[in-house]
């Protein structure tokens, strides 16, 4: 294992470039919200809005499991700066920028 947590992803977010089937193809992901208390309050950073040419992925291999760099210090899952959980989800099926969408999975400690 190597002692890295990888958890599985489902990402809403379709409109990023990176998505595949709900799966993300970037290999890697950053989660932001350094001070929040809700979900509401993080995002993905990672998200790049899907348009004109990038209509369609060729951002690499799509990945259910995934390493997540995690800023939302609040969070339960939140082990030195690396998420922890098992599963998480990241929401903005409409989203057109990173703030329009969240780590539904945040849980506050």
């Amino acid at each position: 294992k190597g002692g890295s947590i990888m958890p599985l992803l489902v990402c809403s977010a379709q409109s990023c470039v990176y998505n595949d089937a709900e799966c993300c193809c970037k290999g890697d992901i950053q989660v932001g919200g350094d001070h929040a208390e809700k979900c509401q309050e993080t995002c993905c950073s990672s998200f790049r809005e899907r348009k004109g040419d990038n209509a369609r992925s060729s951002m690499g291999t799509p990945c259910q499991k995934i390493d997540v760099d995690c800023e939302a210090r609040n969070c339960t899952f939140n082990e030195s700066c690396k998420c922890s959980a098992d599963k998480i989800g990241i929401a903005g099926a409409a989203a057109k920028h990173c703030d329009q969408t969240e780590c539904a999975s945040f849980e506050e400690k």
